[in-house]
């Protein structure tokens, strides 16, 4: 069951340069080129206080207490944050829909869901109109649902100069963190490539084009993940059949034969992260990021740890494995950096886009294949066989990520008391075993100003202008019926709960316990670049990063030049 009604932002215009008179005089034409070479903005002088870079990286399923758990392990840049960041363990995302469209989006703008409209994963980047150049695998995306600004627009309105960089494996890692910004967005086609979409470009710069020629594909043919311990190292057993749907569950993990086959399945090795940070590394040095006046922006967005989890499952040897990968590449990104950029002049934020829940077969006893799942099928095919019976098509009923959402305008044009359709079928989703609560959307605000968590995290994940009427939130580590692979998105604090990390000389290290968001990311990042947004923001500064006191000032928009 999917939602066909969430919205799309319009478009974003561009206004044509008028057409001007073709220069028939050579002398005035250098006349012309003179004048117009006077009156362009200089690119300023180099400050040397200046941050050169910031980094926003994002660790696609990062659960906060992988990073406890394993802390004595990490030797690279997962240590490197926890050593000699300012780190806050009470941190998590403040919507319901916790996935990765919409956790990206809300670490790059400062807002929730509500406000940027990438509610979900299905109606975030995927757009027919902006094709990926060259073909490649995928099909097209841009951020053309993606609402207001980001943090590097507010960095470019201050400095036209600033540039930006976003890598990911998948579009949606690389698109978000920069929102509508037209800069250079690259991603992992199936087919072996990394990519982008004509939203940036017509043609794929030559450094891509050269990291691509590389065939890194061809390069693992038979190459396998094992362990980077011995196995007596991992207590966790590496023998549970529920992990992979009961295929290739034991190390190690052998990658296809097939070089088509092998560049399918590299997402779901660590090998992939690697390739990521090579492809970030890269363009950092070809694009000169960090080496001028300005301060340019890079987003780092690592997928593969969410791959192996949905795949295995929090708790297994595979995900602890990944881990030390993942410590292990985001060292050799950050020492790379150190070696060709000055180190106090590189802001650092590290935070993930969701957690994830444990497998239900390992949570709940029993031999019913079906325990711990919710089926909500039958409901949704009689509230449609209701609504059929007055002349209303079935699809004006659709519900996915817990959002029930209603064409009310068509069953208002049948006669169809809309309110008397909504109050059924809260008492039906009610019943389903496995539902915690079900809640009215026009009720949400005064269950907020009970301080209700579930509410609060349902209102920021709805843009008004979505005909949203219903959200159901399932029992803690319940998934949907259809659900095989382990998951998250529910907005329990397993799901939501995710570490916050800064690094640099601006900020103080230390462990925080006060609570964090991760709208507040770009918020504290803007604050120590001395920018302010270009609209109202929800992110707060988080001052004890910063030695100021807790929770101590926001951020009002500037106005727009």
């Amino acid at each position: 069951m999917r939602l066909s009604l969430f919205s799309r932002s319009a478009r974003a215009s561009t206004n044509a340069a008028p057409r001007t008179r073709t220069v028939r005089h050579c002398a005035f034409a250098a006349i012309t080129i003179a004048l117009t070479a006077s009156h362009a903005p200089a690119q300023p002088a180099a400050d040397p206080s200046r941050p050169q870079l910031v980094v926003l990286i994002t660790v696609d399923q990062l659960r906060p207490d992988y990073l406890t758990r394993w802390r004595s392990e990490f030797t690279g840049g997962l240590a490197r944050f926890m050593k000699q960041g300012a780190f806050f363990t009470n941190a998590s995302h403040d919507h319901a829909v916790t996935e990765t469209a919409p956790g990206h989006a809300s670490l790059g703008s400062g807002r929730h869901p509500r406000s940027t409209g990438i509610v979900r994963n299905d109606a975030g980047v995927s757009d027919p109109q902006a094709p990926l150049i060259d073909g490649g695998r995928g099909g097209g995306a841009s951020p053309d649902r993606f609402r207001g600004t980001s943090l590097f627009d507010w960095m470019r309105s201050n400095d036209q100069w600033a540039r930006a960089l976003s890598v990911s494996r998948k579009d949606r890692g690389a698109i978000l963190p920069i929102g509508r910004a037209k800069q250079s967005a690259f991603w992992y086609s199936t087919d072996g490539r990394f990519v982008t979409s004509r939203y940036y470009a017509d043609t794929l710069p030559s450094w891509v084009r050269a990291f691509n020629e590389r065939d890194f594909i061809g390069a693992l043919q038979g190459a396998r993940w094992t362990t980077r311990k011995p196995a007596s190292a991992y207590p966790e057993p590496d023998s549970v059949r529920r992990e992979n749907s009961g295929r290739d569950f034991v190390f190690p993990h052998l990658l296809p034969d097939s070089a088509a086959r092998r560049a399918l399945m590299l997402t779901e090795y660590p090998v992939m992260d690697s390739l990521t940070v090579q492809l970030a590394l890269a363009g950092i040095d070809a694009m000169k990021l960090g080496a001028g006046s300005s301060t340019d922006f890079i987003g780092l967005s690592l997928s593969t740890t969410d791959a192996i989890g949905h795949r295995y499952g929090p708790d297994s040897r595979e995900v602890h494995d990944q881990l030390l990968s993942v410590d292990h590449y985001l060292g050799q990104f950050i020492d790379s950096l150190f070696r060709t950029r000055d180190s106090s002049r590189i802001l650092f934020a590290i935070s993930s886009d969701h957690g994830v829940a444990p497998y239900p077969e390992l949570t709940f006893v029993g031999t019913d294949s079906a325990r711990g799942r919710v089926d909500i099928r039958p409901t949704m095919a009689r509230g449609r066989s209701a609504l059929a019976a007055f002349g209303v098509e079935g699809d004006a009923l659709q519900m996915e990520s817990g959002i029930v959402v209603l064409d009310t305008a068509r069953l208002r044009r049948k006669n169809v008391p809309v309110d008397s359709v909504v109050a059924a079928l809260r008492t039906e989703f009610r019943a389903l075993p496995g539902v915690m609560r079900v809640d009215a959307v026009s009720e949400l605000p005064a269950l907020m100003a009970r301080n209700d968590t579930f509410a609060r995290r349902w209102y920021n994940a709805i843009p008004p202008d979505l005909n949203a009427l219903l959200t159901i939130t399932l029992e803690p580590d319940h998934y949907w019926f259809t659900t095989t692979y382990a998951t998250h998105g529910m907005p329990h604090d397993i799901d939501a709960r995710v570490p916050i990390a800064f690094l640099g000389s601006p900020f103080r290290a230390g462990f925080y316990d006060a609570p964090a968001r991760t709208v507040d990311v770009a918020a504290t990042l803007a604050a120590v670049l001395g920018i302010v947004p270009l609209e109202p923001i929800d992110g707060q500064v988080l001052q004890e990063a910063l030695g100021g006191d807790p929770r101590g000032g926001t951020l009002s928009p500037a106005r727009r030049r």
